[in-house]
Formats: C-alpha cells, sequence, structure tokens
C-alpha cells in the first residue's frame, strides 16, 4: 500500500493484524447509488467510514476499529490534526490475506476534505490495476 503523510506500510499492517482476518472473498460490483456512512466521533475527529458493498465484514471491522479507536486513527492522523482520506479500487478492495493491497491510499494532514479526498483518489487510481475507479472509503476531519 502506498502512503503518504499520514499512514505507513507497517502502520496499516499493524491494523489489520489487529483484526485477524485472512480475507478472499469475492466482492459484488460497486453500484452508483448513494453509499450508506457511519459518522463517529473519535477524541478530536470526526471519521465518516462509507460503506461500500464491495467491502467485506473483516475490513469493515477494520475501518470501524480506525473510526472508533484513538490509536487506530493515530495511524492515519498521527499529529491529531488536519484532514485525512482513505481511498481503495473496489475490483482489489482493501486487505488480502492480512496485508493491504497496493492500491489502498491514506492521505493525511491536509488542510480541507475536499483536498484529502482528491489526492487519495488521484494516488489509488495511479496504483490500481482493476476497474472501476477508486472510491473514498473512510474521511477523517476535525471534531466540531
Amino acid at each position: 500500500m502506498r502512503m503518504t503523510a499520514a499512514l505507513s506500510m507497517r502502520a496499516a499492517v499493524i491494523v489489520a493484524g489487529i483484526m485477524g482476518a485472512s480475507l478472499g472473498a469475492a466482492r459484488p460490483a460497486v453500484a452508483q447509488q448513494t453509499v450508506p456512512a457511519e459518522t463517529t466521533i473519535n477524541g478530536a475527529a470526526t471519521v465518516t467510514l462509507y460503506r461500500h458493498p464491495f467491502l467485506t465484514e473483516a475490513e469493515l471491522a477494520t475501518l470501524r476499529l480506525v473510526a472508533t479507536d484513538a490509536q487506530a486513527l493515530s495511524l492515519f492522523v498521527p499529529r491529531g490534526t488536519g484532514h485525512a482520506a482513505l481511498a481503495v479500487a473496489p475490483g482489489e478492495g482493501f486487505v488480502r490475506n492480512g496485508t493491504p493491497v497496493p492500491s489502498a491510499v491514506a492521505i493525511g494532514d491536509l488542510p480541507d476534505l475536499t483536498a484529502a479526498r482528491k489526492a487519495a483518489l488521484s494516488a489509488c487510481d495511479t496504483a490500481r490495476r482493476a476497474k472501476p475507479a477508486c472510491v473514498v472509503v473512510l474521511e477523517v476531519a476535525p471534531a466540531p
């Protein structure tokens, strides 16, 4: 997994390892629809998880851990400030065999969510090998 600014490969592996998931199930195609979201306040951050249909239960559990656990969230936003986004290629998923996939990209410490989303999507689309285009599965912003 290529990371910039906030999340290293090692950190992502730690989060995946916490969940102990071995992921290999087939994914349904992503429909063009409004995606259900879960928003959580985690310390000084507001975390929004977008529950895309291609995400496995284990991947959702890992992302929920990041959304609700301060230590896991600190892997994405180590300074506790700024905005962050995690983009994933629907055809590749987030984690396979307990390891984050190369196209899953988290970008952090940016001035706003628009910049974080755009940077994460661009980096993910550059790294992905399968279609369709990347989508944001997690956003982090300062809590109101």
